[in-house]
């Protein structure tokens, strides 16, 4: 994932001047009326059939990509199902994000329960380190330092981030349109973080979590291997490792990359910071489900535990609440987002070429 901008035609409460705002007392009354306003239509409750339907669907895809890659000798078709399972596997990381944000279940015995299973027993990633790390997101977005989406090593789309990089990587943030590919490798990088997460011990439950991803993981490199070969496994695996990391970071760039970033002691309040963070993709049924829901940033950030399917009808509700009080409300087409993130991207390397010499 590459890293979030301050954006200046949206984040006058984000920028370099601290201007005036409400009264706390008043600032937190904004949040509590729109949330007042999104509980009487009863956004917040739960929708199990919604999610036992999503579920059943995914876990079938699932199963027929299983299916193909045992039954069918074509190393054509088993690099059409690496890229299909790629697929699959970045829908099941949405139903653990839900999970982790219990939209799923009442409960959250239930809810830790379905992300274990969607996490580590068919991703091959812990379930805890993903609730600390997006938590934290969530707690601080785009804000340098707090927000682990922002902590990246070559991209980058802020200046402050650019003064405390050595001269090597700035040299490379010069030239970091050209390496959006990167992106690919995200999946990859956040496996990596996991193990080392458990490994040191940081998980609740190191001594379950631990052997349940690594024997997931077991798994994972020993199907295709059995079934396919060393060397079409290899290919199978590669392949399958890089959609996955492209499609999951293209939707997570879409949100906040290329958004406001908060740093330099800015204070604002939750509800403005978790709009003028975050970019709206404008819905779709096929870009909703594409998205996870997570093309409704906005509304999600506000209320992260709204089942993703109330998302859209919470839309025109968020939206007036904002125009009304005149906060930035940014949503454009799936095109235009990656147009603002590389755009970003540009602005940036223009200053790095200021700041390293030729």
């Amino acid at each position: 994932m590459i890293e979030a901008a301050p954006v200046t035609r949206d984040s006058a409460a984000l920028q370099t001047r601290k201007p005036a705002q409400p009264e706390p007392l008043l600032r937190n009354r904004d949040y509590a009326e729109l949330k007042r306003l999104i509980v009487q239509q009863g956004l917040l409750n739960k929708q199990p059939r919604y999610y036992v339907t999503q579920i059943l669907l995914i876990l079938a895809l699932l199963a027929l990509s299983v299916t193909v890659l045992v039954l069918i000798d074509s190393l054509w078709i088993q690099l059409a199902n690496a890229v299909f399972l790629a697929f699959v596997f970045t829908q099941i990381s949405f139903l653990g994000h839900d999970a982790c944000h219990r939209q799923i279940f009442g409960s959250a015995r239930q809810n830790n329960i379905a992300g274990s299973i969607f996490w580590n027993v068919l991703l091959g990633m812990s379930n805890r380190w993903f609730i600390y790390r997006h938590n934290r997101h969530h707690v601080s977005p785009n804000e340098f330092g707090d927000d682990p989406d922002t902590d990246l090593i070559i991209l980058s789309l802020s200046e402050e981030q650019i003064r405390r990089r050595s001269r090597v990587l700035q040299s490379l943030v010069k030239y970091q349109v050209y390496l959006l590919p990167v992106l690919s490798l995200e999946m990859i990088a956040l496996r990596y973080a996991s193990f080392r997460y458990l490994r040191w011990a940081h998980g609740q439950y190191p001594l379950i979590e631990l052997p349940l991803t690594a024997l997931s993981v077991l798994i994972y490199l020993a199907l295709p291997y059995y079934f396919l070969g060393l060397g079409q496994a290899l290919v199978f695996i590669a392949i399958h490792q890089l959609a996955f990391g492209l499609y999951f970071s293209s939707v997570i760039a879409s949100n906040h990359k290329g958004m406001p970033l908060v740093e330099g002691g800015r204070d604002p309040d939750f509800l403005r910071q978790q709009v003028l963070t975050a970019r709206n993709v404008k819905s779709h049924p096929l870009t909703d489900f594409w998205y996870g829901g997570l093309n409704f940033q906005i509304e999600h950030h506000l209320f992260p535990n709204m089942p993703r399917n109330r998302l859209r009808d919470a839309q025109p509700i968020v939206k007036r609440f904002c125009r009304e009080r005149g906060i930035a409300y940014r949503e454009t087409g799936l095109i235009e987002s990656y147009r603002d993130i590389v755009d970003a991207l540009r602005e940036v390397s223009i200053l790095a070429g200021k700041r390293t010499p030729a």
